[in-house]
């Protein structure tokens, strides 16, 4: 199965507030959470389901931001925070559930977190969860968790923690899921195709401080450290207790040092590049921060969107503090989808990876090479998340926040997909393989004639790539028919070059494996044939299993 075809369940989480005159709650944009730990209108919480692997799955509930809940989220800022908030010298405190065996910042991370996840999935929500991951375990497939928070003074919490109870996996570590945060209000995705490689543009910028002397040799010595990083991933990656070696896929890093606006759009405007990554400073801002790529040139996160998606970019990485937060305005309101990768999603940009809050350079440079390394070895970007998030667990422990601060966006109709997966890969040749140019099979194809069936459109072509095409029920067959007469493996089309026998020309051929046979129309009427290898002509029209079936073309280019 294709990562298109992973089952998806994306939730909402809104604001809600008291209608005028009524009793009842009607989600809202503009109604702030507080802080103050008393229940209020601004305080309940619309939670929905926006898509779902199964029909029945579109459910809902409301709720309140708890006393206990606005507690932990305090005291996390108090612990983890580098810019916590001024709550008086009050320390926020709250009942042990879990025993004193354990550190305070261990129990704090794991309450916060299983509060979190009780805040999201509860009563339908959590039915619809439980089914649509046994739907995902059916199909042998992860189940997709897409986080779409509509509230931005929520933006800032550490929804990648959230677990069902001690003992299980947090939401993002959790190898049965693939979970990122997204947002609704996007452009449409442009046609994302899956690269060969991963051709990557890394952008320094400055720092805050003035230029000094040294700072370019220091900028330079940060670049080739981190393109080493970059272009050498590891071979195999561990995942869970198998190790699993896979071929990695080439790295290419292009270097910009503080780059003029010119020089950044210039490369971009090359349209090889499918990620960037940029290192420096920069500053939270309406339009989606500013990004400060040299003394006195910055570049606004709206023009940054528009100058990625014209060109093809699939995935942003930014090594910064903010890139994940939204601005806050002096009176302390956060403006929706104002953060760095909220603007990129909104604009059409397939993927975006950001930090929640600071980071240190050990924890940044181990995190993108594990990344990386997922990358290289054709993980999905959300699946190579996981597993760089899972490496800062194990480097700096669960009561750390390290693993925490990456915060992953993808467009709602992404698929994750950077390089195609070696499932879903046509084995073919190079075009300069001493095989490949030896090998001259004409174009061939099959295609729906005016009778077709509801399932396929008579637009519908399914070329014959390297001289083989198989067909069935089965989702792994090349052309696949849902008919029930038609066998799981019921033939194949392939080519064979008997051009050297005498008298013979080069000519393709129909094998038949299958229960019920297959027919092709000859000029005496329909013939079956039945576990048997038959020549075919341009023009052959053939129906698989039935009379009854859908009828197809079988066409030669040329002739």
């Amino acid at each position: 199965m294709s990562q298109s075809e992973m089952p998806c369940l994306s939730i909402v989480i809104a604001p809600l507030k008291e209608s005028l005159g009524q009793g009842s709650l009607t989600p809202t944009q503009d109604i702030p959470i507080r802080t103050g730990g008393t229940n209020h209108p601004g305080s309940h919480f619309a939670i929905w389901v926006v898509k779902a692997p199964y029909p029945g799955g579109y459910v809902h509930h409301d709720c309140l931001w708890s006393d206990s809940l606005n507690k932990r989220w305090q005291a996390w800022q108090q612990m983890f925070s580098p810019n916590p908030p001024a709550f008086g010298s009050e320390i926020a405190v709250f009942p042990n559930q879990i025993g004193e065996s354990i550190s305070y910042s261990s129990r704090l991370m794991l309450e916060l977190g299983t509060n979190l996840w009780e805040f999201i999935f509860k009563d339908a929500i959590e039915s619809t969860f439980a089914q649509s991951l046994g739907i995902a375990i059916g199909k042998q497939q992860p189940l997709r968790v897409q986080l779409d928070i509509r509230d931005p003074n929520l933006i800032a919490l550490p929804w990648e923690i959230g677990q069902p109870k001690a003992g299980k996996p947090a939401i993002s570590l959790n190898p049965q899921l693939r979970f990122s945060r997204t947002t609704s209000d996007v452009d449409p995705l442009s046609n994302v195709t899956s690269s060969h490689h991963l051709n990557i543009l890394l952008v320094l910028g400055s720092d805050a401080e003035p230029e000094k002397p040294n700072i370019p040799l220091q900028l330079a010595k940060e670049a080739d450290a981190l393109r080493k990083i970059l272009q050498q991933p590891i071979v195999s990656q561990k995942e869970g207790d198998r190790h699993l070696p896979m071929p990695t896929v080439p790295s290419y890093v292009h270097t910009l040092i503080q780059p003029t606006k010119a020089e950044l759009i210039q490369q971009l405007e090359t349209g090889k590049y499918n990620i960037i990554f940029y290192a420096g400073h920069g500053v939270k801002a309406p339009d989606g921060g500013q990004l400060l790529l040299r003394p006195n040139t910055t570049l606004s996160g709206t023009e940054l969107a528009q100058l990625l998606v014209a060109n093809g970019v699939v995935l942003a990485v930014f090594n910064t503090c903010w890139g994940a937060q939204p601005f806050i305005r002096e009176n302390q309101q956060a403006i929706p989808r104002s953060s760095l990768a909220e603007v990129l999603i909104h604009h059409g940009l397939p993927a975006v990876l950001a930090m929640r809050d600071e980071i240190t350079d050990e924890e940044a440079l181990s995190f993108i090479q594990a990344f990386a390394a997922g990358l290289a070895n054709r993980m999905a970007i959300d699946r190579a998340v996981a597993i760089a998030r899972q490496k800062l667990l194990t480097l700096y422990k669960f009561n750390q926040p390290a693993w925490s601060l990456p915060v992953l966006y993808m467009h709602p109709d992404f698929n994750g997909e950077l390089i195609q997966s070696l499932e879903s890969l046509i084995t073919q040749l190079p075009d300069n393989s001493t095989t490949a140019l030896s090998f001259s099979a004409p174009v061939a194809s099959l295609r729906p004639v005016e009778d077709y069936s509801q399932q396929f459109s008579p637009e519908q072509v399914w070329h014959i790539q390297g001289g083989r095409l198989t067909v069935g029920r089965r989702s792994e067959n090349d052309l696949v028919i849902q008919e029930r007469w038609v066998s799981q493996q019921h033939a194949e089309i392939f080519y064979r070059d008997i051009s050297g026998q005498e008298n013979q020309e080069p000519a393709y051929f129909l094998r038949d494996f299958s229960r019920y046979g297959t027919l092709i129309l000859a000029p005496q009427g329909w013939q079956k044939i039945h576990h048997q290898e038959v020549p075919l002509k341009s023009g052959d029209q053939i129906k698989f299993g039935s009379s009854q079936g859908l009828t197809l073309k079988f066409v030669i280019e040329g002739q």
